[in-house]
Parts: structure tokens; C-alpha cells; sequence
């Protein structure tokens, strides 16, 4: 640990606590196609003064420089250049704050942003996850998966760290994650098409063709990955299609329908005991092979955005949507069916005063956000992978959630910003019980409701230097998981539960230096009341084992952010993102974990660390240019250690780790046709490590990283 900080103090006395956002230098924007075939490699994202950045999380078009919370963005450069374009856990490894856990080298992931959602077995829960403007997020908040995005094809990624949730409701109690995808260029027609393939029979092909005609800009994608992963039991496979077409009939009015499709499988390897992954970190559970261990998603999603200016300083934002989902998982007891409909849509409302020249210009905004789902669910008996007579369990669970939103946004000068949200949200939970007997009805509902807000003031002293500051409210009802896992029996609501509340503060300076460093740093603070535990029930009376949740009284988290970038020479590069967390429990009485063991007596004592919370996390990454069309750059992953469950046993800590990593582009080109070709290695040292913990009353509680992995892709763009 001492060696980590060194390191971290190290490397943020040579970057003067720099940022990097991800985005490309001032004249080349987002979109601009001149940065389609950049050699850059995922850890060199070259980046403008943060002022000339604009991000649309907030529900408003608002400049960096007005944003009065800590953001991140990764570019389209970083994103085409991922080793694999297949997970989250590579696209976030340059945003601070925010930890990804992959649980099956895919796009099966569980998310979080200062903690909120650590301790999710599956899916993301207290991050508002948006895809061109269309939630993932269920009613409760919960997105379950992110397989419907394809890395390849995405323009960029908007990360607003800290509660969001006077903004989107429950689901932003983290933050938000804002997935732009790309528009075509302004040609009849144009193409991309992308593999990739490498270790662990790694394989994904990728193509996407559109153009702009007349009103309509379209562009449509498809793509398959493969793969066996690191462990035994860990092979998946993905197919995804996306196509959107933007509308623009009139300069005030502008549509664009929406249509997405993904099938997906993964199986499911489980975590090991130390035991297990001192002898062979490949091996998968005892449970996992004989049960066939696994997951598989089918789902479409229709629907379209739209901005409609009535007048010049008025506007009306507005979306619809359906998602239908079939979803299968299979564990050591069950096979779970659930058939889910999810209709949703939104409005908003914009008025705009004043012109950039007034000394004073407001934006205020008021709207609605509706969503519903319904999921019919029933449990077979696992039978050693194959379902066993009789049903554990039938039942229809329905969900509605209801938000109703005030935007503000005042400019007080050239320097000044104030804004502020506040939210009402309601969500309403139902179970039909479809298997009563005269003993047993699980039918049952669950409401949560709350009122949150968020202040926040910027000051811009200096045209490259802004202060930012603000206070936010976080609201976090239990998820669809967490609800939907009652310990008293298959079926039912885990009706125990309670909604969790936060409060947040944050303070951050942000700017640049001659165009040479630009920088992010700031520190927050944050309580949160009812916080939610995961733990497990070694023997339901059946004979198996479950995972649930439940409140354990407070949490108290604080930490430090810093992100950066700087160029202290010609073609030279370093970049970095580092992340303190001091992520602490606050509890009046000490709380027992269930073991499978009678005799391993443990308790979550007051002051003891949040599981699977490193207080360090560090990215680093060197890059050289020889000549424009070659880029060369060496990177690394250090993570502090971190506790299984709150007993914070040290002899059962996941030590600290450093992975290294390298890569090589080219960039090239043959007449009309250009490209780039590149090749890349993660883990080169080929280091032991355990990527990440989660709490299991029989020790199974270690998820081993892959070992050493080397890729090579090539795009050619048409």
C-alpha cells in the first residue's frame, strides 16, 4: 500500500493533477470525420480546453465550464480503439471514480460510481444509464445489462459522477452515463467494417453502413463476438443490431426513430474460494459445470427522440419506447423464465432567456418522465442442467415509476453559474402470486417515494480555469434484483426492504495550461442512510444456498478524484486517472454475516470498509508518435486491496495489484479507402490477480482476472 501511494503521489506531482476528458483537440470535434481512421490508441485521448466541450446528461445542452458536478468524457477516438470493443470495464478504465467489475469477459458487468451499486450481484444499480437519449434503467432504477450497446459504433461517453437523481430519479443516485451513438457522415452512403480477434479464442466481427440523404440521416450496424474466456465455463457469445435515422424536416423540428436488437449468452464460471484460486484461478465453482451455470437475453427495443423549437427561445424535448425481453439464468437451483414488457416515455419542457452578451440568462426547464414493466416469471428445478419437474414458482410482477422535474440554470456574467433541480418520484412495485395454495399467497407490493434536489455554482476566474461546487440528494429504492429475492422462499418480495437516501457535497477545479495539461480534481463527501448489504443464506431448507439484500443502518464515503492529461514534449503523451475512496460503515450495532460454517462467527462492525472497495485505483498510460501514422503507448492498472464483506478479515483481503499493458496502430491508406490496424496486450506481465470480491457464506467469494491477452484488429472505413 505504501508502494501505491508513493506511486499515486509520484505521478500526480509530474502531471500537476491533470485531466483528461477523452475528446478530440479544439478543431476537431466529436463527430469530425477527419478523426474516423485516428491511430490513437484507448489510452491516449487527445483533448481540448474543457470550455469547449458541451454535454447533454444534465437534460440541457450545458458547456463544461457551467457544469457544476465532476464529468468525464471518452471520446469516439478512445472508443474505436479499445483492445476488444466488447466490455465497460475498457471504456471507463480513464474516467476516476467509477469501478467496473466483469463477470464473464463479455458485456455481463455490475457498475458503480463512488460506491453506490458496489455491491450488486448482477446488472447496475444508482446509475442512470441512457442510450441516444432512451433509459436503460427499469422503473426501480435497475439496468440490467448494457448488451445493447456496441462499442464500435458509439460517438461517445458522457460520465456525470455524483447524485443525479433530482434529474432522473432513482436510477441516478451515482451518477449518469450518457452513451451518444455515431451519425453518419454528411455523404449518400458510407461504411465501416471491424475485426477483431485474440486470446481466449476472442472473436468479433463488426459492420455498419449509412449516409445522409436529404432530411434523413441513417445509419444502421450489426456485429457478433465470441468468445471462450479466461475460465472454464465462461464462454459467450453476442449478436447486436442497431439503426437509427434522424429526421430534420424544418430547422425547428427534428425525430429520430430508434430500433435495437441483441441476443446474448454467457455462461456464468462463479467466484472460488481462496483455496481454489491459490490452486488454479481457471477453475470454475463446484456448482457451475454440473448446473451449467449460465445466462441468455433476447431483447428489441422501438422508439424515437425528438426536439421540437416552437420559437426561437422554447423548446420541447420529447421520447417513446417499447423494450420486450426474454431472459433466462440458470444457478444451482433454478432455471429462471422471465418474459418482460417495458414501456416508457418522457417530455420536457426548455424556456430560454437572455443572449450570451446579458449579464444575466436563464434556463429553466419543467417535465415528466412515465415508465412501466411487466414481467411474468416462473422457476423451474435445476436438475443438473436440465429442468426438473414442477415449478418453484409463477407470478407476475408490474412496476410503474412516475417523476415529475424543475430544471434551472442562471449565467450571472461572463463567470458566474448557478443551477438547480428538484424531483418527486414514485414507484409502485406488484406481485401477483400465480401458485397460491391455503398455506402459502406471496402476493404482495412495495412503494417508494421521495423529493430531491441538487444546487450548484461554477466561477470561471481565468478562461482556463473553472471552480465548481454543489449539494445533491440521492434516493435509492431497491431494485428489481434486491426486491425480487425474498429469503423466506422462491417467489414474493423481499418486503424487509427500504428505500436508501444520500447526501452528497463536492467541490473540483477544472482547466488547462498553454494547451499543454488539462486537469479535473475534486473531493466529495457523502452519507447515506439505509445503505444496502449483500449477503447469503447458506441453507434455504431446501438445501441450497441464495443471495439477498438487506438495510444495514449507514455508510460514510469520502474521496478524492484527479484525471488528466499533458503533453511535456512533441508526439508525447501521459495521461491518468486516480481515485482515493475511503469507504467507511456507520452502524450503531455490529450486524452478523451468515456463514455456512456455525463456528465461523463474523460481524460488519462499526467503521469497517464497504466489500470490493479499493482505497486506490490508478491509470496511467505513456504514449509516443515517431511519425503521424504510427502511435506506440504502455499503460498500466494499479488497484489497492479490497474486503470480501464487512467483517473485513485481512487473512481473506484481495491484495493489491499492477497490470501492464502495450499497444501498436497504424494508420493507413489505399485511394478512397483508409484504416487503421492495431495491436494490443493487456496483462503482459501475466500477473495473478483477483479482479474483484463479492460477499458468500461459503467462501466463494474470489473472481480471478485473465491472465496475459493479446489482440489484433483492423477497421477499414468505406
Amino acid at each position: 500500500m505504501r508502494r501505491l501511494k508513493n506511486l499515486s503521489l509520484l505521478i500526480l506531482s509530474i502531471c500537476q493533477a491533470a485531466i483528461c476528458l477523452g475528446t478530440p483537440l479544439p478543431g476537431r470535434t466529436p463527430g469530425d470525420s477527419s478523426a474516423r481512421g485516428s491511430a490513437a490508441p484507448p489510452d491516449t485521448q487527445v483533448i481540448p480546453l474543457p470550455f469547449e466541450v458541451v454535454i447533454t446528461a444534465p437534460r440541457m445542452s450545458v458547456p463544461l465550464r457551467e457544469t457544476a458536478t465532476a464529468a468525464s468524457i471518452v471520446s469516439r477516438d478512445a472508443l474505436l480503439s479499445l483492445p476488444r470493443g466488447a466490455s465497460m470495464d475498457e471504456a471507463m478504465m480513464f474516467v476516476p471514480g467509477v469501478k467496473v467489475d466483469n463477470q464473464s469477459d463479455g458485456e455481463r458487468v455490475h457498475m458503480s460510481i463512488r460506491g453506490q451499486g458496489i455491491l450488486t450481484e448482477t446488472g447496475i444499480r444508482s446509475i442512470k444509464v441512457l442510450l441516444d437519449g432512451l433509459p436503460v434503467n427499469d422503473p426501480s432504477g435497475f439496468a440490467p445489462d448494457l448488451f445493447d450497446v456496441d462499442y464500435s459504433s458509439l460517438e461517445r461517453i458522457e460520465v456525470l459522477r455524483g447524485p443525479a437523481t433530482s434529474y432522473y430519479g432513482g436510477g441516478g443516485a451515482g451518477g449518469i452515463l450518457n452513451i451518444i451513438t455515431q451519425s453518419s457522415p454528411p455523404t449518400p452512403l458510407s461504411g465501416d467494417v471491424v475485426t477483431t480477434a485474440g486470446s481466449n479464442n476472442y472473436w468479433k466481427g463488426f459492420g455498419q453502413f449509412g449516409g445522409d440523404v436529404n432530411d434523413v440521416n441513417y445509419r444502421v450496424s450489426l456485429s457478433r463476438t465470441t468468445g471462450d474466456g479466461y475460465r472454464v465455463h465462461t464462454h459467450f457469445w453476442e449478436n447486436n443490431m442497431y439503426a437509427k435515422a434522424t429526421y430534420t424536416p424544418a430547422p425547428n423540428f427534428q425525430v429520430t426513430p430508434i430500433l435495437s436488437w441483441s441476443n446474448t449468452y454467457h455462461e456464468n464460471p462463479e467466484g472460488l474460494t481462496l483455496q481454489q484460486y491459490m490452486t488454479d484461478p481457471k477453475l470454475p465453482n463446484d456448482d457451475a459445470v454440473p448446473y451449467n451455470e449460465h445466462m441468455q437475453m433476447d431483447r428489441t427495443t422501438a422508439g424515437f427522440t425528438g426536439t421540437w423549437r416552437m420559437v426561437e427561445n422554447q423548446e420541447f424535448r420529447f421520447d417513446a419506447y417499447v423494450k420486450h425481453s426474454t431472459y433466462t439464468e440458470a444457478n444451482n437451483a433454478a432455471f429462471d423464465h422471465q418474459l418482460l414488457t417495458a414501456p416508457g416515455g418522457s417530455i420536457q419542457y426548455t424556456l430560454t432567456s437572455g443572449t450570451p452578451a446579458d449579464r444575466l440568462r436563464n434556463r429553466a426547464g419543467v417535465g415528466v418522465d412515465l415508465q412501466w414493466q411487466t414481467n411474468d416469471e416462473h422457476l423451474n428445478p435445476n436438475d443438473y442442467s436440465a429442468e426438473g419437474p414442477g415449478i418453484l414458482a409463477r407470478q407476475r410482477i408490474t412496476q410503474r415509476g412516475a417523476g415529475v422535474f424543475l430544471l434551472d440554470q442562471l449565467g450571472i456574467g461572463a463567470d458566474w453559474t448557478v443551477s438547480g433541480s428538484l424531483r418527486y418520484d414514485a414507484i409502485r412495485n406488484e406481485l401477483a402470486d400465480q401458485m397460491i395454495t391455503d398455506s402459502t399467497d406471496n402476493s404482495g407490493s412495495a412503494d417508494f417515494s421521495n423529493v430531491t434536489g441538487r444546487v450548484g455554482l461554477t466561477y470561471s476566474p481565468s478562461q482556463t480555469t473553472t471552480l465548481y461546487a454543489g449539494w445533491g440528494a440521492g434516493f435509492i429504492p431497491p431494485s428489481t434484483e434486491e426486491l425480487g429475492t425474498n429469503p423466506n422462499g422462491y417467489g414474493g418480495f423481499n418486503e424487509g426492504l427500504k428505500a436508501a437516501t444520500s447526501s452528497s457535497f463536492e467541490a473540483g477545479v477544472r482547466g488547462g495550461v498553454m494547451r499543454v495539461l488539462d486537469y479535473d480534481v475534486d473531493a466529495f463527501y457523502m452519507t447515506t442512510t439505509n445503505d444496502f448489504d449483500r449477503y447469503r443464506v447458506p441453507n434455504r431448507g431446501n438445501g441450497e444456498e441464495g443471495t439477498f439484500y438487506r438495510n444495514v443502518g449507514a455508510s460514510r464515503r469520502y474521496g478524492l478524484e484527479v484525471s488528466g492529461h499533458c503533453e511535456p514534449a512533441s508526439r508525447v503523451g501521459i495521461q491518468l486517472a486516480y481515485t482515493y475512496s475511503h469507504f467507511q460503515y456507520v452502524l450503531g450495532a455490529p450486524i452478523q454475516i451468515l456463514m455456512d460454517d456455525p463456528a465461523d462467527i463474523r460481524y460488519i462492525q462499526n467503521g469497517n470498509w464497504l466489500p470490493n472497495s479499493p482505497e486506490h485505483q490508478l491509470a496511467l498510460s505513456v504514449s509516443y508518435e515517431p511519425v503521424p501514422e504510427l502511435s506506440l503507448s504502455i499503460n498500466s492498472l494499479t488497484l489497492g486491496k479490497s474486503y470480501i464483506d464487512g467483517a473485513n478479515i485481512e487473512s481473506e483481503a484481495a491484495p493489491g495489484y499492477t497490470l501492464f499493458g502495450a499497444s501498436v496502430a497504424w494508420q493507413w491508406h489505399l485511394g478512397a479507402i483508409s484504416g487503421v490496424l492495431t495491436i494490443q496486450g493487456r496483462n503482459l506481465g501475466d500477473t495473478k490477480y483477483i479482479a474483484f470480491t463479492e460477499p458468500d457464506s461459503g467462501g466463494n467469494s474470489y473472481q480471478p482476472g485473465a491472465g496475459r491477452e493479446i489482440m489484433g484488429g483492423l477497421r477499414i472505413h468505406l
